[in-house]
């Protein structure tokens, strides 16, 4: 047999799979002409095994194997990789089988013959020629790979042309450089994309270069591109791309952005003119000479400082006739390599001397040894002595302590300063909008006559300069438009605005005499000025901020004292039981210590129409006793207009206006200067007014009206909860009736949705949720009632007590107070409430010590359109304190399941509901309940046998 080892398959690891004679032939064969890796398996499961452990080049195997077929194995092989060579041989060989390999994927199909000799041989040669392809195709997808790696380069734009130069791809970076459809080009020319400038000349180097490629050659051009968010320049090179016949296949174009060394070329050409350009315009001149002062380079500004043109210079000589003999010591410039900072004065061509700074510096520059740079410091020189004297001016800037005595040393010091005789300072006038001359030299009064004020309108130089805050300098001032003086001998000016406060004015009879030094220190002796003006505003201000202080410090001291006081009246008003209790102690602490001159509190007499005195304390002088003070809102005693109003009235000083009224005369007289009457209102009812008198005027400011309207309000609750106090104790009462019939009352709301009659008869609680109500339903299935109270929104919840067909007991929870508890703020009991579709009944108990015009007045403001009914006068037994005692004793919960019991029927006989019953209602266990009832029983017979008092019975015949 013919040998057939190659490198190919010396380097290869080669699986044979089957256990045939010609497998077993095949594998012999390998083994013996060629050094690969041979793994023998005679199964597809081992095969499969060793291809998950081993790197496999090849598979050889045969079409029969156990338990399956080869082809099989080729489609599970297949599952996993589509580049691996498989070979499937058999003896068995027929079309359907070889259609099936091909179809399943084999790279090579071998029809076994009787010849094995030739059959293994031609196995070896397909098996190598099966691996050579292979390696092709992996060498081909390698520099796929390759290419599209370059290609997708995010950093360079690249195309692929066709051989005419027609596009047929682009990567994502020349896609991003252009705002256009690509694929709207693709086969268009390449000169031609949107890419390139429309223009002919960029269009031709492009086909150039395109041509260069088609030629065979590499090629290079450089294009400008304007992209989408930028303008680049873009070399671009051409690479022909050839097949293995040399026949051209495609072009390849890339790209290299070269904007940023285009750039730095230019910016470097430009920085060149740059320093041309500085070296020509520069003040300061650098000169180079040797060591004998022969110049080897002049500045060209040299004319600068000295007026020589840099020939003229040459032509002077050496170094030294320029700037001097002895500058500098040779000796010490040759140790220290530079000396700086060398101050001397030369002479220019003009023949005016100028202050130089000089630097020596030993340099290498050609045939030059010694580095001169000189600087001009002439205008520095004259600035220094001016602003040694401007220094001075600020010292005694910080003694002057009017405005008068700033403008005056502005003026003295002008001349020193700037070198100016002639000037003035302006200073403004609010009051009036003028600008007044507060001081001028001498020199400017003999060259302008004397200076009037001037209206700060903008039209003359001076009200121009301080209008428009905009300093001005001229050369001549009889140019100016806005001369009001022709006359003036005045020539040279400025008028420089001292800020708010006025102007200062410089002058000199010579024209042209504002340098730039000069305009610079008569800019700093304005400004400097200026901030002496505002240091005199800023001291003043903050003088009479003291005395707002000390004003302010006198309204707290006075304040604090009143706080005080209202906090002896706080706790006074705890201790007083009644009524005059509670007037009289708040009078006598108002006026205790001298705090107020006279106080006093009087009462609504409706019938008379007046405010009659209850209690008073301080020195009125018989005041009151002159007094009949009716309520009006007119110019009448202030108590008057606040029972009136029901507002704080405020005469802050009554001699102001002394004639307007009788009631200001007799004040004054008794040194009652100034009064505050404020209401004692506490839930919309008047209790009265409170006044108080002071012995100055302006007594009571704001802080001092704010207190004591709160003292008021404070002292209206003090006296409405011993109202409601006394009504607990007193034996004597009245049972008022009311018709309502307007509907916003809440039952008859909630009567008109049911169409039903709804009776409140007590059970009312507080909570923190709202106001829940015990109601009794008439006339309607409850359910009904429970289903159209449901929807309302005045009703937070319904519970169901008893009931059925024809009415029942319902637990309301309400959105908003109920009737009852608005009633007991004010003293009085809501008994009971009746209410249908067409209106509502009242039965309302007040006691002896509430009037009951003031319960009336509420109700009245409560309802739009009452009546009353009914008014009995009543005595009423001592079981109110026994109910009260009984109420100390029970928790909320435990009124709560006694009243829910109650109105259930739970304690009537039969009994309507039973206990299990209503503690389903409430929601808690049976045994709960009667435990509760349990404890309510017994506190209420405790409260009956320890605490009750036989009361004797009155009899009436």
């Amino acid at each position: 047999m013919t040998s057939t080892a190659s490198g190919v398959l010396d380097a290869a690891t080669i699986v044979v799979v089957g256990d045939t004679a010609w497998i077993n032939a095949y594998s012999d064969a390998l083994r013996k002409q060629s050094d690969a890796t041979v793994h023998r398996v005679s199964t597809a499961s081992a095969a499969r095994e060793t291809l998950r452990q081993t790197a496999v080049d090849c598979i050889v195997a045969d079409y029969s194997l156990p338990e399956t077929t080869g082809i099989e194995l080729v489609r599970r092989i297949r599952d996993t990789t589509t580049t691996l060579p498989i070979l499937l041989g058999t003896a068995d060989g027929s079309e359907t089988i070889a259609s099936a390999a091909i179809e399943a994927g084999v790279t090579d199909y071998i029809a076994v013959t009787d010849r094995p000799g030739a059959l293994i041989e031609d196995a070896l040669q397909r098996t190598e020629q099966a691996l050579r392809e292979a390696q092709r195709a992996a060498t081909r997808l390698e520099r796929a790979r390759q290419f599209d790696a370059t290609f997708h380069d995010t950093r360079s734009a690249t195309w692929v042309l066709d051989p005419d130069g027609s596009l047929t791809r682009v990567n994502q970076a020349a896609r991003e450089m252009v705002d256009a459809d690509v694929g709207s080009v693709v086969g268009d020319p390449f000169w031609t994309l949107p890419w390139w400038p429309d223009d002919r000349q960029t269009s031709a180097d492009i086909r150039r270069l395109v041509g260069t490629a088609i030629d065979g050659a590499f090629g290079q051009a450089v294009v400008i591109q304007d992209a989408v968010t930028s303008h680049r320049v873009l070399e671009l090179s051409v690479q022909p791309v050839t097949d293995e016949r040399g026949d051209l296949v495609s072009i390849i174009v890339d790209s290299v952005d070269i904007t940023d060394r285009v750039d730095l070329d230019r910016e470097l050409r430009e920085s060149e003119e740059l320093h041309r350009v500085t070296l020509n315009n520069m003040t300061d001149t650098v000169l180079i000479t040797d060591e004998d002062g022969e110049y080897t380079y002049v500045c060209p500004n040299v004319h600068f400082i000295f007026g020589y043109t840099a020939d003229e210079i040459r032509e002077l000589g050496t170094i030294e006739d320029l700037l001097g003999d002895g500058l500098f010591d040779r000796d010490e410039l040759a140790e220290e390599g530079v000396l700086k900072n060398i101050e001397t004065t030369v002479t220019d061509k003009a023949g005016h001397e100028h202050t130089l700074l000089v630097n020596v510096r030993e340099v290498t520059i050609q045939d030059g040894t010694l580095l001169y740079s000189c600087r001009d410091i002439t205008k520095r020189k004259q600035r220094e002595q001016a602003l040694a004297t401007l220094q001075e001016t600020a010292r005694d800037f910080l003694y002057a302590e009017t405005h008068q005595e700033i403008a005056q040393h502005v003026v003295d010091d002008t001349a020193n300063s700037l070198g100016l005789d002639a000037s003035a300072v302006y200073l403004f006038d609010a009051e009036d909008n003028h600008l007044q001359p507060a001081a001028h030299s001498q020199a400017m009064r003999n060259a302008h006559g004397p200076l009037p004020s001037v209206h700060a309108d903008g039209r003359d130089l001076t009200s121009h300069s301080f209008v428009e805050n905009e300093a001005r300098f001229f050369e001549d001032i009889h140019d100016a438009d806005r001369l009001t003086d022709p006359a003036t001998d005045i020539r040279s000016a400025a008028y420089i605005p001292l800020g708010n406060h006025g102007v200062f004015i410089a002058g000199s009879t010579e024209v042209g005499v504002f340098d730039d030094v000069t305009r610079e220190l008569a800019d700093l002796l304005a400004v400097t000025a200026e901030a002496a003006l505002d240091r005199v505003d800023r001291e003043s201000r903050l003088r009479e901020q003291d005395r707002e202080l000390q004003r302010q410090n006198d309204r707290l001291t006075t304040l604090d004292r009143l706080n005080e006081t209202i906090r002896e009246i706080d706790q006074a008003l705890v201790r007083s039981e009644t009524r005059e209790e509670i007037d009289h102690t708040v009078c006598e602490r108002l006026t205790a210590d001298g705090r107020f001159q006279f106080a006093w509190i009087g009462t609504l007499d409706g019938t008379a129409e007046t405010v009659a005195p209850q209690a008073w304390a301080g020195a009125d002088n018989g005041y009151l006793e002159t007094q009949s003070i009716a309520i009006s809102a007119d110019d009448v005693e202030p108590a008057g207009r606040t029972a009136a109003t029901g507002e704080v009235t405020l005469v802050s000083n009554v001699a102001a206006d002394l004639r307007a009224a009788p009631w200001r005369t007799a004040a004054i007289s008794r040194d009652l200067l100034s009064v505050l009457s404020v209401p004692l209102v506490y839930n919309d009812l008047s209790y009265g007014v409170l006044t108080v008198y002071a012995e100055t005027p302006d007594a009571f400011d704001e802080p001092i009206q704010t207190v004591l309207a709160e003292l008021g309000e404070t002292i209206a609750a003090a006296i409405s909860a011993s109202e409601r106090k006394r009504a607990l104790l007193t034996t004597s009462m009245t049972r008022v009736e009311y018709a309502v019939t307007d509907p916003s009352f809440v039952l008859t709301r909630l009567a008109t949705a049911a169409d039903c009659t709804l009776t409140y008869e007590g059970g009312v609680q507080q909570t923190a949720g709202g106001d829940y109500v015990f109601v009794t339903v008439e006339d309607a299935p409850l359910d009904a009632v429970v289903d159209a109270m449901t929807g309302l929104r005045v009703v937070e919840a319904v519970q169901r007590i008893r009931g059925g067909d024809t009415g029942g007991v319902l637990r309301l929870r309400l959105a908003e107070p109920f009737l009852a508890t608005e009633l007991a703020d004010h003293g009085a009991v809501l008994r009971s409430a009746t209410a249908s579709p067409t209106g509502a009944e009242l039965v309302i108990d007040v006691s002896g010590s509430v009037e009951v015009r003031h319960v009336t007045q509420f109700i009245g403001e409560r309802f739009s359109d009452i009546e009353l009914t009914s008014k009995q006068t009543r005595e009423q037994a001592s079981e109110h304190g026994f109910y009260a005692s009984v109420l100390d004793r029970l928790t909320e919960r435990q009124l709560e399941v006694l009243e829910t019991a109650y109105y259930s029927g739970f304690f009537e006989s039969p009994r309507k509901a039973t206990g299990e019953v209503v503690a389903d209602s409430l929601d808690i266990s049976p045994q709960a309940f009667y435990q509760h009832i349990r404890t309510v029983q017994r506190k209420l017979f405790a409260a009956l046998i320890d605490d009750h008092t036989p009361v004797a019975t009155r009899h009436t015949e």
